[in-house]
Order: C-alpha cells, then sequence, then structure tokens
C-alpha cells in the first residue's frame, strides 16, 4: 500500500491508473476508521475499483467549540486496516496541502447545506463540501463511497456534483451498526460505558418511526412523535432534531412516502451522535 502526501502524487497514481484500463473508487475518511469506513472499501473492492482512501481530519468543517483538536487521530491502526483491505493507496495530506497559504475558495450548497446538521453546526456543509471537491479533484475517481449514516452530507454532495457536472458517481452504502444497533462512528469512542447505553435511544428513535410507518402511518407529524418519544424516554439524551424530510433537498415533508429520509441528532453527554432510515427501504 502506498502512502501519498500531496494532491499532484494522487493524480498522477490515479491518471496511471486509470491509462492502464482500471476504474478509481475513491473512500475518503477522517480516519479512526471502523467497519462502516471498511465497508466502503469493501464496496469499491466488488465493483472493481483501484481504491484510494484519503485521512484527513478537516478542520474547515469543525466549528470553534467543536471537538478538532481531540478529534481521534489513529493513522497506524488504520493504515493497517487499509492495508489488510487491499487499499492500494492513501492520501495523507498536510492541511497546508489542501489549504495553501492565502487560499480563499470554498465551495458552498445553498440552501442544503443550511439544513439538519448545517442548521446545527453552521459552517459544516461548506468546510465538507470543500474538501471533498479538492478531493475530487486530485484523485479524478470514478466512483466514490459515502456511508447512509451521514445522509444529509450525501444530499449536500449529490448537489455539488450535479451542479459542477462532476464526470463521476457518487455510490451511497448502507448503514453499518453494532450488534445492539449503534450506528458506528468515530465518535462513539467519545462515550463513557452509561452514555454507550443511553446512546441506544437514537436508533430505537429511527426504528419507532419506521415502524409507524410500516404499519401505514403517514402523518410525518405522527411519526416524528414516535420516534422523540424514544429520545425523550432516555434523560442523559438531548435532542437536538428529529426530522422527515424529503432526502433530495431536506426539506420537511408533510406526508410520509416511501425513499423519505428520518433522521435524528442528539447529545449524549457532550457527544452528538446522529442516526436515519429511509423509509420503506
Amino acid at each position: 500500500m502506498q502512502e501519498i502526501q500531496t494532491a499532484a502524487e494522487l493524480r498522477a497514481w490515479s491518471r496511471s491508473t486509470r491509462a492502464s484500463g482500471a476504474t478509481v473508487g475513491l473512500v475518503p475518511t477522517m480516519g479512526a476508521l471502523h467497519e462502516g469506513h471498511l465497508s466502503l472499501v469493501r464496496a469499491a473492492r466488488q465493483r472493481g475499483d483501484r481504491v484510494a482512501t484519503s485521512i484527513f481530519v478537516n478542520p474547515t468543517q469543525f466549528g470553534p467549540n467543536e471537538d478538532f483538536a481531540r478529534y481521534p487521530r489513529t493513522f497506524a491502526a488504520d493504515c493497517a486496516l487499509l492495508e489488510a483491505e487491499g487499499v492500494e493507496v492513501v492520501f495523507a495530506p498536510a492541511v497546508e496541502e489542501i489549504y495553501q497559504p492565502g487560499a480563499s475558495t470554498f465551495v458552498e450548497v445553498k440552501g442544503l447545506s443550511q439544513r439538519l446538521d448545517g442548521a446545527s453546526r453552521p459552517g459544516h456543509f461548506r468546510g465538507v463540501a470543500t474538501v471533498v471537491a479538492k478531493l475530487f479533484a486530485a484523485a479524478e475517481p470514478e466512483r466514490a463511497y459515502f456511508g447512509q449514516k451521514d445522509a444529509a452530507q450525501v444530499a449536500v454532495l449529490r448537489r455539488m456534483v450535479a451542479d459542477l457536472l462532476l464526470p463521476m458517481e457518487l455510490v451511497v452504502c448502507p448503514i453499518v451498526r453494532e450488534a445492539d444497533g449503534l450506528a458506528m462512528s468515530s465518535r462513539n469512542r467519545y462515550l463513557s460505558a452509561e452514555e454507550r447505553a443511553e446512546s441506544l435511544a437514537l436508533s430505537r428513535a429511527v426504528r419507532a418511526g419506521e415502524a409507524a410507518f410500516a404499519r401505514g402511518q403517514r402523518s410525518a407529524e405522527s411519526i416524528r412523535s414516535a420516534a422523540r418519544h424514544e429520545l425523550e424516554r432516555s434523560p442523559a439524551v438531548r435532542a437536538d432534531y428529529v426530522a422527515l424530510v424529503d432526502w433530495a433537498t431536506l426539506l420537511p415533508v408533510e406526508t410520509a412516502a416511501a425513499g423519505h429520509l428520518l433522521a435524528v441528532a442528539a447529545w449524549v453527554g457532550t457527544t452528538r451522535l446522529i442516526d436515519n432510515c429511509i423509509l420503506g427501504n
């Protein structure tokens, strides 16, 4: 497995790979890898792609009071996991490589970037769209792989790819969960044992809303209420949002239909977690 630190090197590898007749799949990450990330690598492998994985903790998607400084950084362990999965390239740039001195260009998807997590974390999706656009420019992949857990991010990036006419496919892979249902996240390692138990309220909330839809409930408010009730049962959990939206626009809907996104975000202690489901999926 090759470690690359510059965009020029990554682009050269990608172009050489594609010149040989192979396709390139990109798996962008911030490291602290778990089975959710590895499932993306495996999906790329199943499509026959040569895989490049980026490990970059992106400062521009963190707010001033968020966890950038303490975000888990486990580079050596991450590389061992990726090498075992057959990843060809790890792109691990310095901050100065991605945001060069004097850089003043950002990518913002208007409207979408202010919804769901964007409303709770102003500027977050501008940082996400900017760094992902840079990764796409460097890697020039045929396909890039993202997890459904970050469904609002997926909506923003789908719009960005369409609006910028990028010649690539964005592949969305299912949420990977722990045995007890908790959606896998690098931030789960922040949780104490007690908080870890309380965090199951998020997956219960998603299942409750999904079950209400499966029983024939179509009122968005009723489905949200079913999910919200599960969050409220756990006193250590503080809801950020419970939303039922059109996945393409992230705008709320009044009547639920198959394909709509039920998304929840909540604080468990000092850790913010998210979860979701696609109704009727």
